[in-house]
């Protein structure tokens, strides 16, 4: 599986030891960074892993903050993007089995790393069982579609009006 990682500092420590265990797994892995402890903005993150699974370049990702709440937010704003936070073993089977989440936001301040593991464990290996699941998913990406298609009609009607947005 390919997957995107990225974390701001909160995570930065623990990041390269998750890189080497999913490369030990058989995982193509793409850090997005961040690349030092200076203090980043977890967005910027967030959306470099999410752009990637949004564009198929990756087949999900997983991103890293203090509680994994921020990160989750920022990266749910990417179209198509269904990330999830997980801190227990059910939230990772339920995300995967029920949402079909593709990214994966973790607390690096939270969890300890035996548990990180064990949830990118289960997260990874559990496969979406679909049916009325699957129907659940169509809702959500047509609320996608929706807003999109509303945004793309204000655009057009602010380039035929002359006004511009600060």
């Amino acid at each position: 599986m390919r997957i995107a990682i990225g974390s701001d500092h909160r995570g930065y420590q623990i990041r390269p030891r998750i890189v080497e265990w999913l490369r030990e797994k058989g995982h193509e892995v793409i850090d997005v960074g961040s690349h030092s402890q200076d203090p980043v903005d977890y967005p910027d993150i967030a959306e470099a892993v999410a752009a990637k699974v949004s564009q198929g370049e990756v087949d999900r990702g997983i991103l890293l903050c203090g509680t994994g709440l921020g990160m989750c937010i920022a990266a749910n704003k990417v179209r198509g993007i269904r990330a999830v936070p997980c801190h227990d073993d059910l939230t990772a089977d339920m995300s995967r089995r029920h949402n079909d989440a593709n990214v994966l936001c973790l607390s690096a301040d939270l969890l300890g790393e035996r548990l990180l593991f064990r949830i990118m464990e289960i997260w990874l290996n559990t496969p979406f069982e679909g049916g009325r699941h699957a129907r659940r998913l169509e809702k959500i990406a047509a609320i996608e579609d929706e807003i999109a298609q509303e945004i793309c009609a204000e655009k057009k009607g602010d380039e035929g009006s002359g006004t511009t947005r600060s």
